[in-house]
């Protein structure tokens, strides 16, 4: 009795080969934290062994407050790129609000300032947010009603506030002593043995906890993930695409104008120039954090990791005595990973 044996086929055999990186496409599409949170282990002991500076607790209580001003406004273009969206006007804004709030708190008595009205400062803090607010409803009303695109119409309203900004409060810096201390809490810190946790760090971390929860757990996350992911499925869905594009650029707002009371906390005082590189430094956070240019896909998780991982390479690179052109050039490469890595998961998973 003779047997047969058939033939291997070879497209099975060398499709078996690839199925581990297969299954790491898909951890990663499922899970897209782990590729940020696998750069920043990596980075972080590298950098210990560089310089055993690195892993002080001074050092990183440096880096925490380095952090929070990007890794808060983070919060909002993450919202808004999960959209398949873009704001190119987050750091004009969050200085619009800022500005708005120390006018209003400072002294009456204090000189060449245009609405010094001495108001509580808490009074001051809510109608700063409220501005940014408006300010991000603007941009919200101006990309559904109108149907521009994102990256258009906050290109222009960046420009908009920022010269609002330098004409309106005329480009004055007010110092930390003319502020009431409550616009400043953002900036106290406590003490956990060498660490010092500042109080913008932990109202940044609550902010991340709050809408980790609402992106996972509530039907308008839901509806944030289903338009950016396919908006004309959302429609026919039942989802109104554009209430849900205008309230996150509203919600955004409202992350700015916190953002811009923790930029006075952090600074110590109120300037029109603070910041002026920001607007990028939240994209490049977002990206390196895996959440998708193209909308859909992305986890707070990620954007927190992204903004930890742009300041553990500038420290590490500066604590290894680095120029800083390179700390520049490892950041982009960063970025320019994040992207490709995000295609290539996209490409393997349609």
């Amino acid at each position: 009795m003779t047997t047969t044996t058939a033939a291997p086929d070879l497209a099975d055999e060398f499709g078996s080969g690839s199925g581990v990186i297969d299954r790491i496409q898909s951890l990663l599409h499922k899970y897209s934290y782990l590729s940020p949170l696998t750069v920043l282990i990596v980075a972080m002991v590298i950098f210990t062994l560089l310089n055993d500076r690195f892993i002080l607790a001074t050092n990183l209580s440096l880096m925490s407050q380095q952090a929070v001003i990007v890794g808060t406004l983070a919060i909002a273009q993450t919202l808004i790129i999960l959209t398949a969206g873009i704001d190119l006007s987050i750091g004009a804004i969050m200085v619009f609000g800022q500005m708005v709030m120390a006018n209003l708190a400072v002294s009456a008595s204090a000189s060449n300032v245009q609405f010094a009205w001495g108001l509580p400062w808490y009074v001051a803090l809510v109608a700063g947010v409220l501005i940014a607010v408006i300010a991000g409803a603007v941009n919200g009303a101006l990309i559904t009603k109108f149907t521009l695109p994102p990256f258009i119409v906050t290109l222009g309203t960046l420009s908009v506030f920022t010269a609002l900004s330098l004409i309106l409060f005329k480009a004055r810096t007010i110092q930390g002593p003319e502020l009431p201390s409550g616009l400043k809490a953002m900036g106290e810190t406590t003490s956990l043995g060498s660490f010092r946790l500042m109080a913008g760090v932990g109202m940044m971390l609550g902010l991340y906890g709050l809408f980790a929860y609402i992106l996972r757990n509530t039907a308008w996350g839901t509806h944030v993930y289903a338009v950016g992911d396919d908006p004309e499925a959302a429609e026919l869905s039942g989802i109104n695409t554009r209430r849900v594009l205008f309230s996150v650029y509203a919600v955004a707002g409202f992350i700015i104008g916190i953002a811009g009371w923790i930029t006075i906390g952090r600074v110590g005082s109120a300037s029109p120039n603070v910041a002026p590189n920001i607007n990028l430094d939240t994209i490049t956070a977002v990206v390196i954090g895996g959440t998708s240019l193209f909308g859909g896909r992305g986890t707070m998780i990620g954007t927190l990791l992204g903004a930890l991982i742009v300041v553990v390479v500038e420290n590490g690179l500066a604590l290894a005595g680095l120029d800083q052109a390179y700390r520049v050039l490892a950041v982009g490469l960063l970025v320019i990973a994040a992207v490709a890595l995000d295609q290539w998961i996209r490409k393997v998973q349609s």
